[in-house]
């Protein structure tokens, strides 16, 4: 698996711990992040991250910011990008298995890094169910299709 790893100013600590915890696990990762507390525009790391998970060139994405949010938005204006933001594991698991989140949003201020590594763990092991929540998934890309 490839995992690209997008952060900005307010994401960029619990950043490198996520890079360092996917390497320890064996898995590729590219942390394109700001790398500084210099204050940075989350949209500028969070729109290019998305984008390289829609092309295919990396399998998933996890954008980090000081709450998360701004990162989630920024990757779900990518066509083709389901960004979830969780703060726990459920939600962690139950957005890969229900909703098929290719990218993953965390807010450095809101979780520490012992959560933070939970959550990055259960959501890269997590699969899609399909079925019904295939279903909803084909009407979300249905949609981006139409009015992309």
């Amino acid at each position: 698996m490839k995992v690209i790893l997008a952060s900005d100013h307010g994401g960029y600590k619990l950043a490198d711990e996520i890079e360092a915890f996917l390497k320890d696990e064996g898995i590729e990762v590219n942390n394109i992040g700001c790398g500084s507390s210099d204050s940075c525009d989350y949209s500028d790391y969070g729109i290019p991250a998305a984008e390289r998970v829609a092309s295919g060139e990396y399998d998933r994405g996890i954008v980090i910011c000081g709450t998360g949010i701004g990162m989630s938005i920024s990757a779900n204006k990518v066509k083709g990008i389901r960004c979830a933001l969780t703060h726990d594991c459920y939600t962690a698991r139950v957005t890969r298995e229900h909703n098929d989140s290719n990218v993953l949003a965390l807010g450095e201020r809101v979780i520490g890094v012992d959560l933070a590594k939970e959550i990055v763990k259960i959501w890269i092991g997590g699969e899609f169910e399909g079925g019904r929540h295939e279903r909803r998934i084909n009407k979300l890309a249905d949609y981006e299709q139409k009015n992309g």
